[in-house]
């Protein structure tokens, strides 16, 4: 259904407001249940993965390359000069889509899907059973979070698991930043961080804490077990001590020797959770062939 505004105030609108305004937006978007996905292609890659389009901003030049997935959808049409007084910028990829938030699965559920639960009756747990998660620890920058979804989702990680102070993946940021890759690859967030790694070695999950030390274990030695968690730490200060002395190892990208001369001692979170991520697809690949 097509809706022509031509009011950047218009209540209909208030799905969109202020989209740079971080603080509003997480608060409007909780109370609201809702997200935004900006640009044809992680539009499409939304609806794909389920999530129910509450309406569609657009102008009229992009009407045509979303009419196959918009369906009975209201669609609010504008001009340019009206997206761009409600985004706040230029919108380039030309339509922005208000979706629906759907329910988080809880941490121990993600984690033990695809298992059958002796203390159940034999009670199976829908989905496919994860083999390599990553677990984020306080990442706060939504550009970072997206990056590491859309490396993960890329290199082989089944699940991401998230600390109750990580930032929300489904921001609109964080949502662009992965290309959508936050829409497919599973993720859950910890209601307790003090038992987070409990939680994970009681489904049966070896921790491997990343660090910049270069006397930690190298990545590329490690020996890993069937069922990996990798924790990576916030943007500044990395891992907190507690999550360093509780995981079964540490583990580090080793760095060249002028690299370090030079005082350049580590990586940045998204190119160390990269690196990481091959690791642990190179070392699943493995894991498969032996079983």
């Amino acid at each position: 259904m097509l809706e022509y505004v031509t009011d950047a105030g218009d209540p209909r609108l208030s799905d969109y407001t202020r989209l740079r305004d971080v603080e509003l937006r997480k608060s409007l978007e909780a109370e609201r249940g809702l997200f935004l996905a900006e640009g044809e292609k992680v539009i499409r890659r939304a609806i794909g993965a389920g999530y129910p389009i509450r309406s569609v901003l657009t102008t009229r030049r992009w009407l045509t390359s979303l009419a196959d997935v918009l369906g009975e959808a209201t669609v609010y049409v504008v001009d340019d000069e009206v997206m761009t007084g409600i985004a706040g910028f230029q919108v380039h990829r030309g339509a922005l889509a208000s979706m629906e938030r759907l329910p988080l699965p809880a941490v121990d559920t993600l984690l033990r899907s695809g298992e059958v639960l002796e203390n159940h009756s034999h009670v199976e747990v829908p989905g496919q059973r994860p083999r390599r998660i990553l677990v984020l620890e306080d990442l706060v920058d939504h550009s970072n979070i997206g990056a590491i979804f859309r490396s993960a989702a890329a290199l082989g990680v089944d699940a991401i698991i998230l600390s109750p102070r990580c930032a929300d993946p489904l921001y609109r940021r964080a949502v662009k930043v992965s290309m959508g890759a936050v829409f497919s690859i599973p993720y859950a967030r910890m209601d307790n961080w003090f038992e987070g790694l409990k939680q994970l070695r009681e489904a049966g999950f070896q921790t491997l804490a990343l660090t910049p030390d270069q006397a930690a274990t190298p990545m590329d030695t490690v020996k890993m077990s069937d069922r990996v968690a990798l924790l990576l730490g916030s943007e500044g200060d990395g891992l907190s001590s507690r999550w360093l002395e509780e995981a079964d190892e540490t583990v580090c990208i080793p760095m060249s020797a002028d690299a370090m001369a030079a005082g350049v001692d580590s990586l940045n979170v998204v190119a160390a959770a990269a690196i990481a991520c091959h690791g642990l697809m190179r070392s699943s690949d493995v894991a498969g062939e032996q079983s």
